[in-house]
């Protein structure tokens, strides 16, 4: 229990540190005007229980944009996993992000992550801690970028299987590229919402998610998006 409380106490630090430099180094940057857009997210996450403590995970992300009839992004994300405990867990990922708006663009991706989940007596809280090296059309050299994310539910009713929810994920580019991406503070994702167990091996998230982008040229972007996220564990 002391092991976790310490970790939990350096993630918050570090989540904080990152917005607080970032932001700080984004300021030069940061416009007045921003962009709004009103977007659906439908990510569906497979975990896998594989033999001995490995672990796998399939996600298959679909975002739309304004015009919900078309897809405006989808993200492809395998990974393989390693159990080191039963809160700490490490990955290995690769992602294909593919873009249809307002041409077709796509990305490919590689990542190491650092997962945390506990569940202490009245809420459960879980971390990510991402590593991304980005291989971006156009863009010369491999675009490094930072992740952290903190998640807190809370869940109530008789049997605890409906949740409150909320999480924040901060993003940092960690190199320039000419081409790409700039170093400093990227984004921001906050979620608010509602969970609901369906069964022991299916889970939803359902609310509001705002994404506050740092754009490089032109006005920033703000996305209001509504996430329904669905959680599937396969041989629990």
């Amino acid at each position: 229990m002391k092991v976790h409380r310490n970790f939990l106490k350096i993630q918050w630090q570090a989540m904080l540190l990152v917005c607080f430099v970032f932001a700080g180094l984004g300021t030069e940057t940061v416009r007045a005007e921003t962009d709004h857009d009103g977007q659906l997210w439908f990510p569906i996450y497979n975990r896998l229980h594989l033999p001995g403590n490995f672990l796998g995970w399939v996600e298959v992300n679909p975002r739309f944009g304004d015009n919900v009839s078309e897809i405006d992004q989808l993200l492809l994300r395998p990974a393989i996993g390693y159990k080191l405990s039963k809160s700490f867990s490490i990955w290995q990922g690769y992602a294909w992000v593919t873009n249809y708006e307002p041409q077709f663009r796509d990305e490919h991706r590689l990542y190491q992550q650092l997962s945390f989940r506990h569940a202490f007596t009245d809420f459960r809280i879980s971390s990510r801690t991402r590593l991304e090296e980005r291989f971006i059309r156009n863009a010369r050299g491999t675009a490094l970028r930072a992740r952290e994310m903190v998640r807190v539910d809370v869940p109530f009713g008789a049997e605890k299987r409906w949740g409150f929810v909320v999480y924040d994920e901060v993003f940092a580019g960690l190199n320039t590229l000419q081409g790409g991406p700039e170093s400093g503070f990227d984004q921001n994702r906050a979620f608010l919402g509602i969970s609901r167990k369906l069964s022991d091996s299916l889970s939803v998230d359902f609310g509001y998610q705002n994404q506050a982008i740092n754009r490089q040229t032109g006005p920033n972007a703000m996305n209001h998006i509504i996430l329904m996220q669905w959680f599937v564990d396969w041989g629990k």
